[in-house]
Protein backbone atom coordinates (compact mmCIF):
# COMPACT_ATOMS: atom_id res chain seq x y z
CA UNK A 1 0.00 0.00 0.00
CA UNK A 2 1.42 3.46 -1.09
CA UNK A 3 0.58 5.33 2.25
CA UNK A 4 2.20 8.47 0.66
CA UNK A 5 -0.32 8.57 -2.27
CA UNK A 6 -3.43 7.91 -0.14
CA UNK A 7 -2.29 10.73 2.19
CA UNK A 8 -1.60 13.13 -0.57
CA UNK A 9 -5.11 11.95 -2.46
CA UNK A 10 -6.58 12.53 1.24
CA UNK A 11 -5.19 15.81 1.76
CA UNK A 12 -6.41 16.87 -2.01
CA UNK A 13 -10.29 16.14 -0.87
CA UNK A 14 -9.83 17.97 1.55
CA UNK A 15 -8.64 21.03 -0.17
CA UNK A 16 -11.19 20.88 -2.69
CA UNK A 17 -13.96 20.09 -0.27
CA UNK A 18 -13.10 23.38 1.18
CA UNK A 19 -13.04 25.41 -1.98
CA UNK A 20 -16.57 24.46 -2.16
CA UNK A 21 -19.28 25.07 -3.57
CA UNK A 22 -20.72 21.97 -2.45
CA UNK A 23 -20.50 21.32 1.25
CA UNK A 24 -20.22 17.82 2.89
CA UNK A 25 -23.93 18.47 3.69
CA UNK A 26 -27.24 16.89 2.48
CA UNK A 27 -28.80 20.51 2.16
CA UNK A 28 -25.95 21.45 0.47
CA UNK A 29 -25.18 17.89 -1.78
CA UNK A 30 -28.85 18.46 -2.73
CA UNK A 31 -28.04 21.54 -5.20
CA UNK A 32 -26.05 19.75 -7.40
CA UNK A 33 -28.06 19.25 -10.93
CA UNK A 34 -28.88 16.41 -12.56
CA UNK A 35 -26.43 16.12 -16.16
CA UNK A 36 -28.97 17.35 -18.95
CA UNK A 37 -27.74 13.88 -20.77
CA UNK A 38 -29.28 11.74 -18.27
CA UNK A 39 -33.12 11.76 -19.35
CA UNK A 40 -31.90 11.78 -23.06
CA UNK A 41 -30.02 8.48 -22.95
CA UNK A 42 -32.10 6.33 -21.94
CA UNK A 43 -30.06 2.97 -21.84
CA UNK A 44 -26.83 2.72 -20.42
CA UNK A 45 -24.62 -0.39 -20.35
CA UNK A 46 -23.08 -2.28 -17.12
CA UNK A 47 -20.27 -4.13 -17.15
CA UNK A 48 -19.31 -6.96 -14.44
CA UNK A 49 -15.51 -8.21 -15.39
CA UNK A 50 -12.92 -9.12 -13.41
CA UNK A 51 -11.44 -12.25 -11.68
CA UNK A 52 -14.61 -13.88 -11.18
CA UNK A 53 -15.07 -14.44 -14.88
CA UNK A 54 -12.15 -16.63 -14.90
CA UNK A 55 -13.59 -19.66 -12.98
CA UNK A 56 -16.79 -18.42 -14.22
CA UNK A 57 -19.29 -20.66 -11.61
CA UNK A 58 -22.19 -19.88 -9.80
CA UNK A 59 -22.06 -15.98 -9.75
CA UNK A 60 -19.22 -12.54 -8.99
CA UNK A 61 -19.77 -13.66 -5.30
CA UNK A 62 -17.41 -16.49 -5.80
CA UNK A 63 -14.24 -14.58 -4.43
CA UNK A 64 -17.05 -14.96 -1.02
CA UNK A 65 -18.60 -17.82 -1.94
CA UNK A 66 -15.70 -20.31 -2.12
CA UNK A 67 -14.63 -20.05 1.24
CA UNK A 68 -17.92 -21.29 3.06
CA UNK A 69 -18.47 -24.70 3.46
CA UNK A 70 -21.67 -25.85 1.80
CA UNK A 71 -21.99 -23.32 -0.81
CA UNK A 72 -21.56 -24.36 -4.62
CA UNK A 73 -18.44 -22.25 -5.18
CA UNK A 74 -16.39 -23.55 -2.55
CA UNK A 75 -17.41 -27.53 -3.60
CA UNK A 76 -16.82 -26.37 -7.46
CA UNK A 77 -13.60 -24.88 -6.33
CA UNK A 78 -12.24 -28.07 -4.51
CA UNK A 79 -13.22 -30.58 -6.92
CA UNK A 80 -11.67 -28.21 -9.91
CA UNK A 81 -8.84 -26.30 -8.45
CA UNK A 82 -7.98 -27.73 -5.27
CA UNK A 83 -7.85 -27.13 -1.30
CA UNK A 84 -8.26 -23.54 -1.48
CA UNK A 85 -5.29 -23.28 1.20
CA UNK A 86 -3.21 -24.24 -2.05
CA UNK A 87 -5.16 -22.11 -4.66
CA UNK A 88 -6.83 -19.14 -3.24
CA UNK A 89 -8.60 -16.32 -5.01
CA UNK A 90 -5.83 -14.69 -5.91
CA UNK A 91 -4.33 -17.43 -7.87
CA UNK A 92 -6.70 -16.72 -10.75
CA UNK A 93 -5.01 -13.44 -11.71
CA UNK A 94 -2.46 -14.65 -13.67
CA UNK A 95 -5.15 -16.47 -15.45
CA UNK A 96 -7.15 -13.78 -15.88
CA UNK A 97 -5.35 -12.68 -19.42
CA UNK A 98 -7.98 -10.77 -21.15
CA UNK A 99 -6.36 -11.68 -24.52
CA UNK A 100 -9.50 -10.83 -26.41
CA UNK A 101 -10.81 -7.66 -25.00
CA UNK A 102 -11.34 -5.67 -27.81
CA UNK A 103 -12.97 -2.01 -26.72
CA UNK A 104 -13.58 -0.98 -29.96
CA UNK A 105 -15.87 -4.22 -30.31
CA UNK A 106 -17.90 -4.14 -26.92
CA UNK A 107 -18.14 0.14 -28.11
CA UNK A 108 -19.80 -1.01 -31.55
CA UNK A 109 -21.83 -3.51 -29.81
CA UNK A 110 -23.23 -0.81 -27.33
CA UNK A 111 -23.37 2.39 -29.24
CA UNK A 112 -25.85 -0.16 -31.84
CA UNK A 113 -27.68 -0.74 -29.30
CA UNK A 114 -29.06 2.62 -28.14
CA UNK A 115 -26.70 3.07 -25.78
CA UNK A 116 -25.94 6.54 -24.67
CA UNK A 117 -23.44 5.49 -21.52
CA UNK A 118 -21.25 2.92 -19.84
CA UNK A 119 -20.84 1.65 -16.33
CA UNK A 120 -17.94 0.06 -15.79
CA UNK A 121 -17.61 -1.80 -12.40
CA UNK A 122 -13.78 -0.35 -11.55
CA UNK A 123 -13.58 -2.82 -8.32
CA UNK A 124 -15.94 -5.65 -7.36
CA UNK A 125 -16.31 -6.58 -3.52
CA UNK A 126 -13.56 -8.50 -4.24
CA UNK A 127 -11.10 -6.03 -4.09
CA UNK A 128 -9.04 -6.19 -7.64
CA UNK A 129 -8.95 -3.04 -9.36
CA UNK A 130 -9.74 -2.44 -13.15
CA UNK A 131 -7.70 0.06 -13.52
CA UNK A 132 -4.51 2.00 -12.97
CA UNK A 133 -3.81 2.28 -9.21
CA UNK A 134 -0.85 4.07 -7.21
CA UNK A 135 -2.53 2.82 -4.29
CA UNK A 136 -2.27 -0.75 -4.44
CA UNK A 137 -0.23 -3.33 -6.94
CA UNK A 138 -3.67 -5.60 -6.92
CA UNK A 139 -4.77 -4.10 -10.21
CA UNK A 140 -4.89 -4.82 -13.87
CA UNK A 141 -2.61 -2.71 -15.02
CA UNK A 142 0.53 -4.59 -12.65
CA UNK A 143 -1.04 -8.13 -13.20
CA UNK A 144 -3.60 -10.35 -14.96
CA UNK A 145 -4.51 -8.44 -18.25
CA UNK A 146 -1.55 -5.88 -17.67
CA UNK A 147 -3.68 -2.98 -19.51
CA UNK A 148 -5.91 -0.11 -18.06
CA UNK A 149 -9.12 -1.37 -18.40
CA UNK A 150 -11.02 1.51 -17.31
CA UNK A 151 -8.99 3.54 -19.45
CA UNK A 152 -9.02 2.20 -22.42
CA UNK A 153 -13.15 1.80 -22.21
CA UNK A 154 -13.07 5.39 -21.50
CA UNK A 155 -10.69 6.39 -24.46
CA UNK A 156 -13.08 4.64 -26.63
CA UNK A 157 -16.62 5.73 -25.28
CA UNK A 158 -15.53 9.68 -25.90
CA UNK A 159 -13.74 9.00 -29.04
CA UNK A 160 -17.97 7.90 -30.07
CA UNK A 161 -19.53 11.06 -28.16
CA UNK A 162 -20.85 8.64 -25.01
CA UNK A 163 -20.84 9.38 -21.64
CA UNK A 164 -18.01 7.30 -19.22
CA UNK A 165 -19.59 6.85 -16.38
CA UNK A 166 -18.27 4.05 -13.73
CA UNK A 167 -19.28 2.68 -10.38
CA UNK A 168 -16.75 1.12 -7.06
CA UNK A 169 -18.25 -1.58 -4.84
CA UNK A 170 -14.89 -1.05 -2.39
CA UNK A 171 -17.62 -0.93 0.55
CA UNK A 172 -18.23 -4.15 0.91
CA UNK A 173 -14.22 -5.62 1.10
CA UNK A 174 -14.96 -4.64 4.61
CA UNK A 175 -15.97 -8.07 5.09
CA UNK A 176 -16.19 -9.72 1.67
CA UNK A 177 -12.79 -12.39 2.22
CA UNK A 178 -13.48 -13.05 6.10
CA UNK A 179 -14.96 -16.57 5.60
CA UNK A 180 -11.23 -17.35 4.85
CA UNK A 181 -10.37 -17.01 8.12
CA UNK A 182 -13.13 -19.56 9.79
CA UNK A 183 -10.92 -22.07 7.57
CA UNK A 184 -8.03 -23.36 6.10
CA UNK A 185 -7.03 -21.14 3.31
CA UNK A 186 -4.76 -18.85 1.51
CA UNK A 187 -6.65 -16.07 3.25
CA UNK A 188 -5.15 -16.82 6.96
CA UNK A 189 -2.08 -15.76 6.13
CA UNK A 190 -0.70 -13.03 7.99
CA UNK A 191 -1.96 -9.43 6.01
CA UNK A 192 -1.59 -5.81 6.37
CA UNK A 193 -3.39 -2.94 4.82
CA UNK A 194 -3.02 -2.64 0.86
CA UNK A 195 -2.47 -6.51 0.85
CA UNK A 196 -5.21 -8.30 -1.98
CA UNK A 197 -7.28 -9.49 1.07
CA UNK A 198 -7.44 -6.85 3.59
CA UNK A 199 -8.84 -6.35 5.89
CA UNK A 200 -10.93 -9.79 5.94
CA UNK A 201 -13.18 -8.59 8.89
CA UNK A 202 -15.98 -11.22 10.15
CA UNK A 203 -19.12 -10.54 8.08
CA UNK A 204 -21.67 -8.41 9.93
CA UNK A 205 -25.53 -8.07 9.47
CA UNK A 206 -25.01 -6.76 6.14
CA UNK A 207 -28.83 -5.37 6.23
CA UNK A 208 -27.66 -3.62 10.10
CA UNK A 209 -27.19 0.13 9.16
CA UNK A 210 -25.15 -0.12 12.74
CA UNK A 211 -23.73 -3.68 11.89
CA UNK A 212 -20.44 -4.53 14.02
CA UNK A 213 -17.47 -4.85 13.35
CA UNK A 214 -17.87 -1.04 12.09
CA UNK A 215 -15.68 -0.41 9.38
CA UNK A 216 -12.73 1.50 10.89
CA UNK A 217 -10.87 4.57 9.97
CA UNK A 218 -7.89 3.03 8.52
CA UNK A 219 -10.48 1.25 5.74
CA UNK A 220 -12.65 4.11 5.33
CA UNK A 221 -9.76 6.50 4.46
CA UNK A 222 -9.06 3.90 2.08
CA UNK A 223 -12.13 3.34 0.54
CA UNK A 224 -12.11 7.36 0.21
CA UNK A 225 -8.75 7.65 -1.23
CA UNK A 226 -9.53 4.89 -3.92
CA UNK A 227 -12.66 6.79 -4.73
CA UNK A 228 -11.43 9.75 -5.05
CA UNK A 229 -8.61 8.09 -7.07
CA UNK A 230 -11.17 6.99 -10.16
CA UNK A 231 -12.19 10.02 -10.03
CA UNK A 232 -9.68 12.40 -10.63
CA UNK A 233 -7.85 9.76 -13.00
CA UNK A 234 -11.08 9.10 -15.08
CA UNK A 235 -13.64 12.25 -14.64
CA UNK A 236 -16.93 9.76 -14.61
CA UNK A 237 -19.82 11.49 -15.21
CA UNK A 238 -22.27 9.08 -12.74
CA UNK A 239 -20.72 7.22 -10.28
CA UNK A 240 -22.65 4.48 -8.57
CA UNK A 241 -22.19 2.63 -5.47
CA UNK A 242 -23.19 -0.48 -4.23
CA UNK A 243 -25.12 -1.50 -1.27
CA UNK A 244 -23.37 -1.09 2.07
CA UNK A 245 -22.22 2.81 1.72
CA UNK A 246 -25.91 2.72 3.47
CA UNK A 247 -23.82 1.88 6.92
CA UNK A 248 -23.71 4.22 9.64
CA UNK A 249 -19.91 4.37 9.62
CA UNK A 250 -20.04 5.65 5.92
CA UNK A 251 -21.86 8.86 6.19
CA UNK A 252 -19.23 11.68 7.06
CA UNK A 253 -16.91 9.68 4.54
CA UNK A 254 -20.02 9.04 1.65
CA UNK A 255 -20.92 12.78 2.30
CA UNK A 256 -16.87 14.31 2.11
CA UNK A 257 -16.56 12.29 -1.41
CA UNK A 258 -19.35 13.76 -2.27
CA UNK A 259 -18.81 17.04 -1.86
CA UNK A 260 -15.11 16.55 -3.12
CA UNK A 261 -16.79 14.40 -6.69
CA UNK A 262 -19.39 17.36 -7.72
CA UNK A 263 -16.66 19.86 -6.78
CA UNK A 264 -14.40 18.47 -9.24
CA UNK A 265 -17.36 18.33 -11.97
CA UNK A 266 -18.11 22.31 -11.57
CA UNK A 267 -14.00 22.26 -12.07
CA UNK A 268 -14.73 19.97 -15.46
CA UNK A 269 -17.33 22.50 -16.50
CA UNK A 270 -19.74 19.29 -16.07
CA UNK A 271 -22.68 18.27 -13.99
CA UNK A 272 -22.04 14.76 -11.95
CA UNK A 273 -24.00 12.53 -9.72
CA UNK A 274 -24.02 9.93 -7.59
CA UNK A 275 -26.37 6.57 -8.05
CA UNK A 276 -27.37 5.46 -4.53
CA UNK A 277 -29.30 2.64 -3.42
CA UNK A 278 -31.38 2.12 -0.24
CA UNK A 279 -31.73 5.77 1.25
CA UNK A 280 -27.58 5.78 1.40
CA UNK A 281 -27.99 9.18 0.54
CA UNK A 282 -30.89 12.09 1.31
CA UNK A 283 -33.56 12.29 -1.38
CA UNK A 284 -32.79 14.61 -3.80
CA UNK A 285 -28.54 14.74 -3.73
CA UNK A 286 -28.15 12.27 -6.19
CA UNK A 287 -30.02 9.22 -8.44
CA UNK A 288 -32.16 6.98 -6.93
CA UNK A 289 -31.22 3.73 -8.20
CA UNK A 290 -33.23 0.88 -7.78
CA UNK A 291 -31.80 -2.63 -8.52
CA UNK A 292 -33.32 -5.49 -10.24
CA UNK A 293 -36.70 -3.41 -10.14
CA UNK A 294 -38.52 -0.82 -10.49
CA UNK A 295 -41.87 1.28 -9.85
CA UNK A 296 -45.37 0.92 -10.35
CA UNK A 297 -45.84 4.67 -11.46
CA UNK A 298 -43.74 7.31 -13.34
CA UNK A 299 -41.89 9.13 -10.73
CA UNK A 300 -42.01 12.86 -11.19
CA UNK A 301 -38.14 12.48 -10.61
CA UNK A 302 -35.20 10.97 -12.38
CA UNK A 303 -34.09 7.02 -11.48
CA UNK A 304 -32.63 4.02 -12.53
CA UNK A 305 -32.98 0.40 -12.34
CA UNK A 306 -29.97 -1.75 -12.75
CA UNK A 307 -30.23 -5.35 -14.44
CA UNK A 308 -28.51 -7.77 -15.94
CA UNK A 309 -29.51 -9.95 -19.07
CA UNK A 310 -29.21 -13.00 -16.82
CA UNK A 311 -31.43 -13.73 -13.56
CA UNK A 312 -28.91 -15.45 -11.75
CA UNK A 313 -25.74 -13.61 -11.91
CA UNK A 314 -24.11 -10.60 -12.74
CA UNK A 315 -21.09 -12.05 -14.32
CA UNK A 316 -20.14 -14.35 -16.54
CA UNK A 317 -21.07 -17.79 -15.62
CA UNK A 318 -21.15 -21.57 -17.12
CA UNK A 319 -24.94 -22.00 -16.14
CA UNK A 320 -26.64 -18.14 -17.01
CA UNK A 321 -30.41 -18.25 -17.25
CA UNK A 322 -30.67 -16.16 -19.65
CA UNK A 323 -33.92 -13.52 -19.84
CA UNK A 324 -35.46 -13.60 -23.36
CA UNK A 325 -34.52 -10.04 -25.82
CA UNK A 326 -38.49 -9.67 -26.02
CA UNK A 327 -38.48 -9.12 -21.88
CA UNK A 328 -35.43 -6.51 -21.90
CA UNK A 329 -37.11 -4.72 -24.67
CA UNK A 330 -40.11 -4.47 -22.99
CA UNK A 331 -38.90 -3.53 -19.39
CA UNK A 332 -36.66 -0.71 -21.42
CA UNK A 333 -40.12 0.65 -22.50
CA UNK A 334 -41.65 0.27 -19.20
CA UNK A 335 -38.66 2.05 -17.49
CA UNK A 336 -38.83 5.03 -19.85
CA UNK A 337 -42.36 5.51 -19.51
CA UNK A 338 -42.16 6.13 -15.52
CA UNK A 339 -39.37 8.70 -16.28
CA UNK A 340 -36.63 6.25 -15.74
CA UNK A 341 -33.12 5.30 -17.16
CA UNK A 342 -32.30 1.15 -18.26
CA UNK A 343 -28.69 0.17 -17.14
CA UNK A 344 -28.01 -3.41 -18.22
CA UNK A 345 -25.67 -5.08 -17.39
CA UNK A 346 -23.93 -7.64 -19.58
CA UNK A 347 -20.79 -9.66 -18.39
CA UNK A 348 -17.87 -10.87 -20.67
CA UNK A 349 -16.07 -14.04 -20.26
CA UNK A 350 -12.72 -14.08 -18.73
CA UNK A 351 -10.77 -13.19 -21.73
CA UNK A 352 -12.92 -10.33 -23.05
CA UNK A 353 -14.90 -11.39 -25.61
CA UNK A 354 -18.68 -11.15 -25.08
CA UNK A 355 -20.69 -14.61 -24.50
CA UNK A 356 -23.03 -15.07 -27.73
CA UNK A 357 -26.17 -15.35 -25.17
CA UNK A 358 -25.10 -11.39 -24.59
CA UNK A 359 -23.94 -10.65 -27.83
CA UNK A 360 -27.55 -11.93 -29.49
CA UNK A 361 -29.58 -9.96 -26.75
CA UNK A 362 -27.27 -7.06 -27.43
CA UNK A 363 -28.02 -7.29 -31.47
CA UNK A 364 -31.58 -7.99 -30.48
CA UNK A 365 -31.29 -4.40 -29.15
CA UNK A 366 -29.44 -3.03 -31.58
CA UNK A 367 -32.22 -3.97 -34.47
CA UNK A 368 -35.40 -3.00 -32.15
CA UNK A 369 -33.36 0.19 -31.19
CA UNK A 370 -32.89 1.39 -34.75
CA UNK A 371 -36.64 1.25 -35.77
CA UNK A 372 -37.94 2.22 -32.74
CA UNK A 373 -35.41 4.22 -30.87
CA UNK A 374 -37.32 7.83 -31.30
CA UNK A 375 -40.02 6.33 -28.48
CA UNK A 376 -36.70 5.86 -26.16
CA UNK A 377 -33.88 7.95 -26.66
CA UNK A 378 -34.50 11.78 -25.45
CA UNK A 379 -37.97 10.78 -24.79
CA UNK A 380 -40.51 11.90 -21.93
CA UNK A 381 -43.38 10.67 -20.08
CA UNK A 382 -46.90 11.71 -20.95
CA UNK A 383 -49.72 11.57 -18.31
CA UNK A 384 -50.30 8.60 -18.18
CA UNK A 385 -47.33 5.92 -18.17
CA UNK A 386 -49.50 2.38 -19.08
CA UNK A 387 -52.38 0.40 -19.31
CA UNK A 388 -53.18 -3.22 -19.39
CA UNK A 389 -53.59 -5.79 -17.51
CA UNK A 390 -49.78 -6.31 -16.57
CA UNK A 391 -48.21 -3.70 -13.70
CA UNK A 392 -45.06 -4.11 -13.10
CA UNK A 393 -44.76 -5.05 -9.30
CA UNK A 394 -42.70 -2.57 -7.03
CA UNK A 395 -39.41 -2.45 -5.43
CA UNK A 396 -35.97 -4.61 -6.01
CA UNK A 397 -35.88 -8.12 -7.31
CA UNK A 398 -38.86 -7.80 -9.16
CA UNK A 399 -37.28 -9.91 -12.29
CA UNK A 400 -36.55 -13.08 -10.94
CA UNK A 401 -39.62 -13.88 -12.71
CA UNK A 402 -40.87 -13.29 -16.21
CA UNK A 403 -43.83 -11.13 -16.94
CA UNK A 404 -46.23 -12.63 -19.55
CA UNK A 405 -47.61 -9.09 -21.34
CA UNK A 406 -50.19 -9.19 -23.38
CA UNK A 407 -51.33 -6.94 -26.31
CA UNK A 408 -53.63 -4.69 -24.12
CA UNK A 409 -50.30 -4.10 -22.66
CA UNK A 410 -49.27 -0.60 -23.32
CA UNK A 411 -46.26 2.54 -22.39
CA UNK A 412 -46.36 5.86 -23.58
CA UNK A 413 -44.01 8.39 -23.93
CA UNK A 414 -43.80 11.40 -25.79
CA UNK A 415 -41.20 13.13 -28.45
CA UNK A 416 -41.00 14.73 -31.53
CA UNK A 417 -44.31 15.75 -30.99
CA UNK A 418 -46.46 12.85 -31.14
CA UNK A 419 -47.47 9.97 -28.50
CA UNK A 420 -45.45 6.92 -28.89
CA UNK A 421 -47.94 3.69 -27.90
CA UNK A 422 -45.67 1.11 -27.10
CA UNK A 423 -47.39 -2.02 -27.39
CA UNK A 424 -45.61 -4.62 -25.35
CA UNK A 425 -46.91 -7.75 -27.22
CA UNK A 426 -47.54 -7.91 -31.16
CA UNK A 427 -51.22 -8.82 -31.58
CA UNK A 428 -52.22 -12.23 -33.86
CA UNK A 429 -55.57 -10.77 -35.15
CA UNK A 430 -53.94 -7.54 -35.81
CA UNK A 431 -56.80 -5.47 -34.02
CA UNK A 432 -55.38 -2.85 -31.44
CA UNK A 433 -57.50 -0.93 -28.67
CA UNK A 434 -55.94 1.69 -26.51
CA UNK A 435 -58.00 2.84 -24.47
CA UNK A 436 -56.58 5.83 -23.47
CA UNK A 437 -56.71 7.73 -26.51
CA UNK A 438 -60.09 6.94 -26.16
CA UNK A 439 -62.55 10.31 -27.18
CA UNK A 440 -63.71 11.60 -24.06
CA UNK A 441 -66.63 14.43 -24.08
CA UNK A 442 -65.81 15.64 -20.78
CA UNK A 443 -62.98 18.29 -21.07
CA UNK A 444 -63.26 18.55 -17.43
CA UNK A 445 -62.00 14.77 -16.93
CA UNK A 446 -57.70 14.86 -17.36
CA UNK A 447 -58.26 12.69 -19.74
CA UNK A 448 -56.76 12.91 -23.30
CA UNK A 449 -58.99 15.71 -25.80
CA UNK A 450 -56.50 15.84 -28.92
CA UNK A 451 -56.40 15.76 -32.52
CA UNK A 452 -55.01 12.93 -33.98
CA UNK A 453 -53.92 13.61 -37.26
CA UNK A 454 -51.99 10.31 -38.37
CA UNK A 455 -50.87 6.69 -36.35
CA UNK A 456 -48.43 3.94 -38.13
CA UNK A 457 -46.35 1.35 -36.79
CA UNK A 458 -42.57 2.21 -36.41
CA UNK A 459 -40.90 -0.31 -38.78
CA UNK A 460 -43.87 -0.95 -40.66
CA UNK A 461 -44.92 1.73 -43.43
CA UNK A 462 -48.48 1.22 -44.90
CA UNK A 463 -49.07 -1.28 -41.83
CA UNK A 464 -51.87 0.82 -40.54
CA UNK A 465 -55.27 -0.44 -42.59
CA UNK A 466 -57.68 1.79 -40.61
CA UNK A 467 -58.07 4.09 -36.92
CA UNK A 468 -60.85 5.59 -35.30
CA UNK A 469 -61.33 7.22 -32.19
CA UNK A 470 -64.61 6.33 -29.96
CA UNK A 471 -65.60 6.27 -26.24
CA UNK A 472 -64.18 3.19 -25.58
CA UNK A 473 -60.89 4.37 -27.22
CA UNK A 474 -58.38 4.52 -30.44
CA UNK A 475 -59.41 1.48 -32.49
CA UNK A 476 -56.19 0.53 -34.91
CA UNK A 477 -56.42 -1.80 -37.60
CA UNK A 478 -53.35 -3.51 -39.13
CA UNK A 479 -51.99 -5.70 -41.72
CA UNK A 480 -48.23 -7.49 -42.24
CA UNK A 481 -47.81 -6.87 -38.62
CA UNK A 482 -45.40 -9.40 -37.31
CA UNK A 483 -43.07 -9.57 -34.29
CA UNK A 484 -41.76 -11.36 -31.45
CA UNK A 485 -40.82 -8.09 -29.55
CA UNK A 486 -42.88 -5.26 -28.54
CA UNK A 487 -43.97 -3.04 -31.35
CA UNK A 488 -44.80 0.77 -31.40
CA UNK A 489 -47.74 2.87 -32.44
CA UNK A 490 -46.75 6.69 -32.82
CA UNK A 491 -49.50 8.72 -32.92
CA UNK A 492 -49.09 12.28 -34.08
CA UNK A 493 -50.89 15.28 -32.79
CA UNK A 494 -52.33 18.19 -35.02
Amino acid sequence: MNMDREKELLEMVERVVAEGPFKPEWNSLMEAKEPDWFQKQRLGIFIHWGIYSVPANSNEWYSRNMYIKGMPAYDHHKKTYGPQKEFGYKDFIPMFTAEKFDPKEWLDLFQNAGAGYIFPVAEHHDGFQMYDSELSDWNAVQMGPHRDVLGELKQETDARGMIFCTSSHRAEHWFFMGHGREMESDVTEPMKKGDFYWPAMPEPDNQDLYSKPYPNTEFLDDWLARTAEIILKYQPRLLYFDWWIQHQAFKPYLKKLAAFYYNCGRKWGQDVLICYKHDAMMFGSGIVEVERGGFAEAKPYSWQTDTAVARNSWCYTDSLDYKSSSEIIATLADVVSKNGNLLLNIGPKGDGSIPEGDRQILEDLASWMKVNGEAIVGSKTWRKSQEGPTISKEGQFADQTAKEFTQNDYRFTVNHGAIYAICLKCAKDESYTIQSLADSKDQNVPEFHGIIEDVEVLGFAGAVKSWRKDKDGLHIKTLGVESKFPIVFKVSIE
